[in-house]
């Protein structure tokens, strides 16, 4: 199958990369500079350059592939706006790609958070938020997942709180870099809240899962961790960088400091029934140990 990847050097779309490749596939990576069509050309795939704001490169690729998979994301969280933007584009981003595939039959993966539930895990038939700071992400997602009344084969990865690799990626990195800049590893709230976590070479894995096998318009849980209490996880990462834990207030962590407070477990039983994911990397407490100073 050729692929076509946005987000392809990432530290998700790396290691999906990566995967699709050594199960046979041909991979067409969107870059949008010099130093990641490099990266994408080492790791043996295609490239073309553009960014999710190239609205006809997207869809012309969209067109020549056997299926899609959606990766990108803005990393600007500095702000309300910053957030809001990245939101919009990919919305745009997303639309495009998924009216170039009606009628076809072929694949569109993308990608979302795990949901919350309140007094338990929430599972793939729970709803994604519609509203809240990222609540635009679902509704761009819901919007994809409704594309397969129309040809399109879609899914979405809901993926956790933190996709790690090396003890780096998601919220868990997220907490290590502001506990670098401010001298302090924080949490928000008393840190009982529990993130569910996933190494990114299972994520990889469920990625082409989900791409070669799953049905039209199903969501699947890239869930390993059921979920690590923040405490849990900020502890580790001030052992490793020797550095005080505290509590802090919410507003310390910015436009996404709520999502941060939410207890949002999560459940994969029906991904690894259905599909037969069955991750098998380390666990995120295990990987934050190789954080390094």
């Amino acid at each position: 199958m050729r692929v076509f990847i946005t987000g392809a050097t990432g530290l998700i779309g790396s290691a999906v990369v990566a995967e699709l490749l050594s199960a046979g596939h041909s991979v067409t990576a969107l870059t949008r500079s010099e130093t990641s069509a490099a990266k994408a050309t080492a790791a043996g795939a295609d490239t073309v350059r553009g960014e999710l704001v190239d609205l006809d490169v997207l869809r012309a690729e969209a067109e020549r592939a056997d299926g899609v998979i959606h990766l990108a994301f803005g990393n600007d969280f500095s702000s309300a706006e910053a957030l809001t933007a990245n939101i919009t584009e990919e919305s745009a981003a997303l639309a495009t790609l998924g009216e170039a595939l009606i009628g076809t039959g072929k694949p569109l993966v993308t990608v979302s958070g795990t949901p919350q539930a309140v007094g338990r895990p929430s599972t793939e038939d729970d709803p994604l938020p519609t509203d809240g700071p990222v609540g635009g992400r679902s509704i761009s997602v819901n919007r994809t997942l409704a594309l397969a009344s129309r040809g399109v084969r879609t899914a979405a990865i809901r993926l956790p709180r933190t996709v790690h690799n090396d003890g780096n990626g998601g919220f868990a990195g997220l907490l290590a870099q502001i506990a670098r800049q401010s001298g302090v590893a924080g949490y928000p709230g008393d840190g009982t809240q529990r993130w569910p976590a996933v190494h990114a070479l299972d994520a990889a894995v469920l990625f082409r899962l989900a791409l070669e096998n799953s049905p039209a318009g199903r969501a699947w849980h890239a869930v390993a961790d059921e979920g690590d209490a923040v405490r849990d996880i900020v502890a580790v990462i001030g052992r490793r960088l020797g550095l005080p834990v505290e509590s802090l207030p919410v507003e310390n962590f910015g436009p996404i400091g709520p999502v941060f407070a939410a207890d949002q477990p999560a459940s994969s039983a029906l991904t690894r029934a259905e599909l037969g994911w069955v991750p098998t990397h380390p666990s995120l407490l295990d990987d934050l140990e190789k954080i390094e100073a």
